[in-house]
């Protein structure tokens, strides 16, 4: 409501409403906001950014700061050294929040913490002139206000806020250039040698090969049957077919370092209990092939 109630008082007026106090108001009151009869008022400057200060609590009317500017143009008042101590005081306050938030970016990633002069990156002639526009179509639209005419001064609006857009998205393009530049002077960590890879196992014998398609069809039919447990014997006799064709394509290089892992015996207080499940399958095998066991 608040928001409303000032945004009319600039528009058509603080006495829109006949209000004999607003009439015998003076620039010098206590109560008209001085920053804004010297030009910038910081409640105007930041609306609608993580920086907006709401409202401004003071009195804005153009006609006291037409009245001020005739008072100051004869020397006799001046606020302009309150408008700068502001202005000093949100360049501070800027800075401040910019190295909070670099001091993060360096928390989470020292890489990606680049300090960049955004103020030094953003500036370029097109950047100026448009800033330049902007700064011309604003006093027009304060004299369009001035004089009453609404609907010139909200046409003059839209163009700014065109021209402001505009300006808005060339900064952004810079900014991004700049910042990709920065990052790609950063050392890149050098990516770990590649490792040989082992050549393929050469396919087995057409003999083996048939054998091995057996053993997987009939494993497929008892998988159909629900027979599971045949069906895993006969996927294990393939695989040791496929493992046993390898072994006698690889050169044998010392044959005292190999020796039957595939019988286990283990001990009990009873007899002895033999698993020779793997150590059948591997006879099957040698015996299908023509081996003596």
């Amino acid at each position: 409501m608040d928001a409303m109630r000032k945004q009319l008082d600039v528009l058509m007026g603080a006495n829109r409403n006949g209000d004999v106090r607003e009439v015998n108001r003076k620039y010098f009151d206590r109560d008209v906001c001085r920053l804004f009869l010297a030009g910038l008022c910081p409640h105007d400057l930041f609306q609608l950014t993580k920086m907006d200060l709401g409202p401004c609590p003071k009195v804005h009317s153009l006609q006291l700061r037409k009245d001020y500017e005739e008072v100051k143009a004869k020397g006799t008042e001046n606020f302009d050294r309150e408008l700068e101590d502001m202005i000093d005081r949100l360049i501070v306050e800027c800075e401040r929040k910019i190295q909070r938030a670099l001091k993060r970016l360096a928390d989470e990633d020292a890489k990606a913490a680049i300090a960049i002069s955004v103020s030094e990156v953003t500036q370029s002639e097109e950047v100026a002139q448009l800033s330049k526009e902007i700064k011309e179509k604003m006093k027009e639209a304060d004299i369009f206000d001035f004089e009453g005419k609404t609907d010139d001064k909200i046409k003059t609006m839209e163009l700014v806020e065109e021209l402001r857009s505009k300006r808005a998205d060339l900064q952004a393009t810079l900014l991004l250039d700049a910042f990709n530049k920065d990052r790609a002077a950063i050392p890149q960590p050098i990516p770990p040698p590649q490792m040989a890879t082992l050549p393929a196992p050469p396919p087995p014998d057409a003999r083996t090969q048939e054998l091995i398609n057996e053993k997987l069809s009939k494993a497929e039919a008892l998988g159909e049957q629900g027979m599971v447990e045949e069906a895993q014997k006969a996927l294990e006799e393939a695989e040791a077919l496929k493992k046993l064709a390898a072994a006698r394509q690889e050169p044998v290089a010392d044959p005292s370092k190999y020796s039957v892992a595939d019988v286990r015996i283990v001990s009990y207080e009873g007899p002895f209990l033999i698993s020779y499940s793997c150590y059948c399958i591997n006879l099957s095998i040698a015996s299908t092939l023509g081996f003596s066991a």
